[in-house]
Protein backbone atom coordinates (compact mmCIF):
# COMPACT_ATOMS: atom_id res chain seq x y z
CA UNK A 1 0.00 0.00 0.00
CA UNK A 2 2.76 2.38 1.03
CA UNK A 3 4.20 1.75 -2.72
CA UNK A 4 0.96 2.45 -4.13
CA UNK A 5 0.75 5.72 -2.61
CA UNK A 6 3.80 6.71 -3.65
CA UNK A 7 3.23 5.86 -7.47
CA UNK A 8 -0.23 8.30 -6.73
CA UNK A 9 1.83 11.16 -4.82
CA UNK A 10 4.26 11.33 -7.04
CA UNK A 11 1.80 11.42 -10.50
CA UNK A 12 0.30 13.74 -9.05
CA UNK A 13 3.02 15.45 -8.47
CA UNK A 14 4.19 15.77 -11.85
CA UNK A 15 0.92 17.11 -13.05
CA UNK A 16 0.84 20.01 -10.42
CA UNK A 17 4.51 20.78 -11.32
CA UNK A 18 3.23 21.61 -14.71
CA UNK A 19 0.83 24.56 -13.56
CA UNK A 20 3.84 27.27 -12.90
CA UNK A 21 5.91 25.84 -15.52
CA UNK A 22 3.00 26.89 -18.12
CA UNK A 23 4.28 29.76 -20.05
CA UNK A 24 3.91 31.90 -23.36
CA UNK A 25 5.39 28.25 -25.40
CA UNK A 26 1.13 26.57 -24.36
CA UNK A 27 -0.15 30.15 -25.62
CA UNK A 28 2.01 29.78 -28.53
CA UNK A 29 0.61 26.18 -29.17
CA UNK A 30 -3.14 27.26 -28.88
CA UNK A 31 -2.97 29.85 -31.15
CA UNK A 32 -1.45 27.21 -34.03
CA UNK A 33 -4.04 24.67 -32.84
CA UNK A 34 -6.59 27.18 -33.67
CA UNK A 35 -5.70 28.55 -37.13
CA UNK A 36 -5.03 25.22 -38.53
CA UNK A 37 -6.97 24.77 -40.93
CA UNK A 38 -6.27 20.77 -41.92
CA UNK A 39 -6.12 18.36 -39.19
CA UNK A 40 -4.12 18.07 -36.23
CA UNK A 41 -2.08 14.77 -36.39
CA UNK A 42 -0.93 13.40 -33.22
CA UNK A 43 2.36 11.55 -33.18
CA UNK A 44 4.33 9.30 -30.24
CA UNK A 45 5.81 5.99 -29.70
CA UNK A 46 5.35 3.26 -27.14
CA UNK A 47 3.49 4.50 -24.02
CA UNK A 48 3.91 8.04 -25.50
CA UNK A 49 1.95 6.95 -28.05
CA UNK A 50 -0.52 5.56 -26.11
CA UNK A 51 -1.02 8.89 -24.75
CA UNK A 52 -1.23 10.04 -28.27
CA UNK A 53 -3.79 8.03 -29.07
CA UNK A 54 -5.89 9.21 -26.29
CA UNK A 55 -5.06 12.71 -26.77
CA UNK A 56 -6.12 12.90 -30.52
CA UNK A 57 -9.37 11.34 -29.31
CA UNK A 58 -9.81 14.21 -27.07
CA UNK A 59 -9.38 16.63 -29.57
CA UNK A 60 -11.75 15.17 -32.06
CA UNK A 61 -14.45 14.83 -29.85
CA UNK A 62 -14.35 18.26 -28.86
CA UNK A 63 -14.56 20.18 -32.83
CA UNK A 64 -10.24 19.70 -33.37
CA UNK A 65 -10.67 17.52 -36.01
CA UNK A 66 -7.35 15.49 -35.07
CA UNK A 67 -5.68 11.77 -35.05
CA UNK A 68 -3.03 9.45 -34.53
CA UNK A 69 -0.26 8.81 -36.69
CA UNK A 70 2.53 6.56 -35.43
CA UNK A 71 5.81 6.78 -36.49
CA UNK A 72 7.03 3.38 -37.29
CA UNK A 73 4.25 3.37 -39.72
CA UNK A 74 4.25 6.48 -41.01
CA UNK A 75 7.84 5.97 -42.61
CA UNK A 76 6.84 2.77 -44.50
CA UNK A 77 4.14 5.00 -46.18
CA UNK A 78 1.63 6.41 -44.08
CA UNK A 79 3.81 10.07 -44.51
CA UNK A 80 1.19 10.85 -47.05
CA UNK A 81 -1.65 12.01 -44.12
CA UNK A 82 0.63 14.58 -43.09
CA UNK A 83 -0.69 17.70 -45.83
CA UNK A 84 0.75 21.19 -45.53
CA UNK A 85 -1.95 23.01 -43.62
CA UNK A 86 -1.81 20.21 -40.73
CA UNK A 87 -0.63 20.68 -37.35
CA UNK A 88 1.89 18.03 -35.67
CA UNK A 89 1.81 17.28 -32.24
CA UNK A 90 4.42 15.29 -31.34
CA UNK A 91 4.83 13.50 -27.57
CA UNK A 92 8.39 12.34 -26.62
CA UNK A 93 9.71 12.66 -23.53
CA UNK A 94 13.27 12.00 -24.05
CA UNK A 95 13.15 13.72 -27.12
CA UNK A 96 15.38 10.98 -29.11
CA UNK A 97 12.67 8.69 -30.75
CA UNK A 98 12.02 6.92 -34.01
CA UNK A 99 8.98 10.75 -33.98
CA UNK A 100 12.66 12.29 -35.29
CA UNK A 101 12.25 10.28 -38.70
CA UNK A 102 9.43 12.03 -39.62
CA UNK A 103 10.99 15.70 -38.80
CA UNK A 104 12.50 15.83 -42.58
CA UNK A 105 8.93 15.33 -44.35
CA UNK A 106 7.45 17.66 -41.80
CA UNK A 107 9.46 20.22 -42.55
CA UNK A 108 9.45 19.91 -46.59
CA UNK A 109 6.02 20.17 -46.65
CA UNK A 110 5.86 23.48 -44.05
CA UNK A 111 4.12 21.76 -41.40
CA UNK A 112 4.20 23.29 -37.76
CA UNK A 113 5.60 21.16 -35.38
CA UNK A 114 4.56 21.08 -31.72
CA UNK A 115 6.51 19.32 -29.25
CA UNK A 116 5.74 18.29 -25.99
CA UNK A 117 8.99 16.89 -24.47
CA UNK A 118 11.00 16.33 -21.27
CA UNK A 119 13.98 17.83 -22.57
CA UNK A 120 14.35 20.87 -24.59
CA UNK A 121 17.48 20.39 -25.89
CA UNK A 122 16.52 17.48 -27.56
CA UNK A 123 16.49 17.08 -31.39
CA UNK A 124 12.74 16.85 -31.32
CA UNK A 125 12.80 20.35 -29.01
CA UNK A 126 15.35 21.66 -31.63
CA UNK A 127 13.23 21.55 -34.63
CA UNK A 128 9.91 22.20 -33.20
CA UNK A 129 8.21 25.36 -33.65
CA UNK A 130 6.95 25.40 -29.96
CA UNK A 131 8.42 23.34 -27.40
CA UNK A 132 6.45 22.30 -24.05
CA UNK A 133 8.26 21.47 -21.78
CA UNK A 134 7.39 18.39 -19.54
CA UNK A 135 9.97 17.52 -17.31
CA UNK A 136 8.85 15.37 -14.04
CA UNK A 137 11.60 14.87 -11.42
CA UNK A 138 10.70 11.24 -11.14
CA UNK A 139 8.87 8.76 -12.40
CA UNK A 140 6.45 6.64 -10.44
CA UNK A 141 8.93 3.67 -10.63
CA UNK A 142 10.87 2.54 -8.22
CA UNK A 143 13.51 2.08 -10.65
CA UNK A 144 12.67 5.54 -12.27
CA UNK A 145 12.21 3.59 -15.36
CA UNK A 146 9.24 2.91 -16.80
CA UNK A 147 7.40 5.60 -18.26
CA UNK A 148 4.76 6.52 -15.63
CA UNK A 149 4.63 10.14 -14.14
CA UNK A 150 6.16 11.77 -17.70
CA UNK A 151 3.41 10.06 -19.63
CA UNK A 152 0.65 11.41 -17.14
CA UNK A 153 1.82 14.71 -17.15
CA UNK A 154 2.35 14.26 -21.21
CA UNK A 155 -1.57 13.54 -21.15
CA UNK A 156 -2.53 16.16 -18.31
CA UNK A 157 -1.12 18.62 -21.09
CA UNK A 158 -2.30 17.14 -23.91
CA UNK A 159 -6.35 17.83 -22.13
CA UNK A 160 -5.55 20.95 -20.95
CA UNK A 161 -4.66 22.23 -24.98
CA UNK A 162 -7.81 20.53 -26.12
CA UNK A 163 -9.95 22.02 -23.25
CA UNK A 164 -8.47 25.53 -23.77
CA UNK A 165 -9.07 24.99 -27.42
CA UNK A 166 -12.88 23.97 -26.84
CA UNK A 167 -13.66 27.05 -24.62
CA UNK A 168 -11.57 29.51 -27.34
CA UNK A 169 -13.03 27.63 -30.39
CA UNK A 170 -16.61 28.42 -28.21
CA UNK A 171 -17.54 24.91 -28.44
CA UNK A 172 -20.60 24.34 -27.17
CA UNK A 173 -23.17 21.74 -25.62
CA UNK A 174 -24.61 20.79 -28.48
CA UNK A 175 -21.80 20.63 -30.51
CA UNK A 176 -20.76 18.07 -28.01
CA UNK A 177 -23.71 16.40 -28.28
CA UNK A 178 -23.64 16.00 -32.11
CA UNK A 179 -20.59 14.59 -31.95
CA UNK A 180 -21.27 12.04 -29.21
CA UNK A 181 -24.59 10.49 -30.42
CA UNK A 182 -24.29 6.71 -28.82
CA UNK A 183 -24.42 5.30 -25.53
CA UNK A 184 -25.50 7.06 -22.27
CA UNK A 185 -23.93 10.38 -22.65
CA UNK A 186 -25.67 10.82 -26.16
CA UNK A 187 -28.86 10.10 -24.74
CA UNK A 188 -28.49 12.74 -21.51
CA UNK A 189 -27.58 15.26 -24.60
CA UNK A 190 -30.76 14.79 -26.42
CA UNK A 191 -32.75 17.82 -27.08
CA UNK A 192 -36.70 17.51 -26.54
CA UNK A 193 -37.35 18.10 -30.11
CA UNK A 194 -35.87 14.69 -30.87
CA UNK A 195 -38.46 12.96 -28.64
CA UNK A 196 -41.51 15.47 -28.79
CA UNK A 197 -44.65 14.60 -30.02
CA UNK A 198 -45.57 17.46 -32.88
CA UNK A 199 -47.32 17.99 -35.95
CA UNK A 200 -50.81 15.71 -35.54
CA UNK A 201 -49.18 14.19 -32.48
CA UNK A 202 -50.06 16.78 -30.54
CA UNK A 203 -52.97 17.12 -28.42
CA UNK A 204 -54.56 20.56 -29.38
CA UNK A 205 -58.01 22.28 -28.12
CA UNK A 206 -59.34 25.55 -29.15
CA UNK A 207 -60.64 27.89 -25.55
CA UNK A 208 -64.36 27.09 -27.15
CA UNK A 209 -64.12 23.18 -27.91
CA UNK A 210 -66.60 21.28 -26.04
CA UNK A 211 -65.75 19.12 -23.22
CA UNK A 212 -66.37 15.47 -24.92
CA UNK A 213 -64.34 17.05 -27.77
CA UNK A 214 -61.44 17.67 -25.27
CA UNK A 215 -61.89 13.91 -24.00
CA UNK A 216 -61.84 12.59 -27.23
CA UNK A 217 -58.50 14.52 -28.43
CA UNK A 218 -57.08 13.60 -25.39
CA UNK A 219 -57.71 10.02 -26.02
CA UNK A 220 -56.77 9.76 -29.73
CA UNK A 221 -53.40 11.14 -28.49
CA UNK A 222 -52.81 8.84 -25.82
CA UNK A 223 -50.43 11.44 -24.15
CA UNK A 224 -53.61 12.05 -20.80
CA UNK A 225 -53.42 15.94 -21.60
CA UNK A 226 -54.55 18.34 -24.35
CA UNK A 227 -52.65 22.03 -25.21
CA UNK A 228 -55.61 24.36 -24.96
CA UNK A 229 -54.45 27.28 -27.74
CA UNK A 230 -55.84 30.17 -29.31
CA UNK A 231 -56.62 30.54 -33.04
CA UNK A 232 -53.24 31.35 -33.49
CA UNK A 233 -51.76 28.08 -31.94
CA UNK A 234 -50.40 30.25 -29.15
CA UNK A 235 -50.52 28.17 -25.73
CA UNK A 236 -53.09 29.30 -23.52
CA UNK A 237 -53.16 26.32 -20.48
CA UNK A 238 -53.44 22.67 -20.38
CA UNK A 239 -55.68 19.99 -19.32
CA UNK A 240 -54.79 16.87 -17.75
CA UNK A 241 -57.11 14.08 -16.45
CA UNK A 242 -55.84 15.04 -13.09
CA UNK A 243 -58.03 18.51 -13.86
CA UNK A 244 -60.93 16.78 -15.46
CA UNK A 245 -61.20 14.44 -12.04
CA UNK A 246 -60.69 17.37 -9.44
CA UNK A 247 -63.80 18.91 -11.56
CA UNK A 248 -66.01 15.78 -11.24
CA UNK A 249 -64.71 15.43 -7.70
CA UNK A 250 -66.08 18.89 -6.99
CA UNK A 251 -69.45 18.09 -8.55
CA UNK A 252 -68.66 20.18 -11.70
CA UNK A 253 -70.47 18.81 -14.69
CA UNK A 254 -67.92 19.00 -17.24
CA UNK A 255 -70.43 17.91 -20.08
CA UNK A 256 -71.76 21.54 -20.35
CA UNK A 257 -68.59 23.17 -20.11
CA UNK A 258 -65.72 24.26 -22.93
CA UNK A 259 -61.78 23.53 -22.71
CA UNK A 260 -61.49 27.50 -21.19
CA UNK A 261 -63.36 26.74 -17.88
CA UNK A 262 -61.55 23.35 -17.41
CA UNK A 263 -58.07 24.40 -18.33
CA UNK A 264 -55.00 25.12 -16.25
CA UNK A 265 -53.54 28.53 -17.27
CA UNK A 266 -49.69 29.44 -17.46
CA UNK A 267 -48.91 25.34 -17.58
CA UNK A 268 -44.27 24.40 -16.99
CA UNK A 269 -42.93 24.75 -21.08
CA UNK A 270 -39.75 24.08 -22.44
CA UNK A 271 -38.27 25.09 -25.91
CA UNK A 272 -36.95 23.01 -28.32
CA UNK A 273 -33.55 23.24 -27.32
CA UNK A 274 -33.84 22.02 -23.60
CA UNK A 275 -31.94 18.94 -22.78
CA UNK A 276 -34.20 15.61 -22.58
CA UNK A 277 -32.42 15.08 -19.06
CA UNK A 278 -33.22 18.60 -17.91
CA UNK A 279 -36.90 17.88 -19.07
CA UNK A 280 -36.94 14.55 -17.17
CA UNK A 281 -35.65 16.60 -14.15
CA UNK A 282 -38.73 19.09 -14.29
CA UNK A 283 -41.28 16.75 -14.55
CA UNK A 284 -40.39 14.82 -11.30
CA UNK A 285 -39.57 17.36 -9.63
CA UNK A 286 -43.02 18.79 -10.30
CA UNK A 287 -44.75 15.27 -10.06
CA UNK A 288 -46.29 16.05 -13.58
CA UNK A 289 -45.94 13.50 -16.99
CA UNK A 290 -45.90 15.81 -19.93
CA UNK A 291 -44.36 19.11 -20.41
CA UNK A 292 -45.54 21.57 -23.34
CA UNK A 293 -42.67 22.08 -26.18
CA UNK A 294 -43.05 26.01 -26.70
CA UNK A 295 -41.17 28.47 -29.56
CA UNK A 296 -39.52 31.78 -28.40
CA UNK A 297 -43.49 33.27 -29.46
CA UNK A 298 -45.37 30.39 -27.20
CA UNK A 299 -46.25 28.71 -30.18
CA UNK A 300 -47.13 24.97 -29.34
CA UNK A 301 -44.27 22.95 -30.90
CA UNK A 302 -45.09 19.27 -29.15
CA UNK A 303 -45.66 17.34 -26.23
CA UNK A 304 -42.64 15.77 -24.21
CA UNK A 305 -44.52 12.90 -22.52
CA UNK A 306 -42.70 11.30 -18.86
CA UNK A 307 -42.81 7.95 -20.25
CA UNK A 308 -40.88 8.74 -23.30
CA UNK A 309 -37.84 10.09 -21.40
CA UNK A 310 -37.89 6.93 -19.76
CA UNK A 311 -37.57 5.09 -22.45
CA UNK A 312 -34.49 6.37 -23.90
CA UNK A 313 -32.52 5.48 -20.77
CA UNK A 314 -32.14 8.34 -19.03
CA UNK A 315 -32.56 6.68 -15.67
Amino acid sequence: MSLARKVLQTEAAAIQGLVDRLDGAFEHAVKLLMTCRGRVIVTGIGKSGIICQKIAATFASTGTPAFFLHPAEAVHGDLGVIQSDDVVLAISHSGETEVNDLVQTIKRLGVLLIAITGDCNSTLAQNADVVIQNRVADEACPLNLVPTASTVAALALGDALAMTLLVAKGFKQEDFANLHPGGKLGKRLLRVEQLMHSGDQTPLVRLDTSMKDVVDEMTSKGLGMSCVVDDSNHLIGVITDGDLRRHMLNGVNIESRHAADVMTRRPVTVSPETLAAEALHILETRKITSIVVVDAANLVQGVVHLHHLWRTGLV
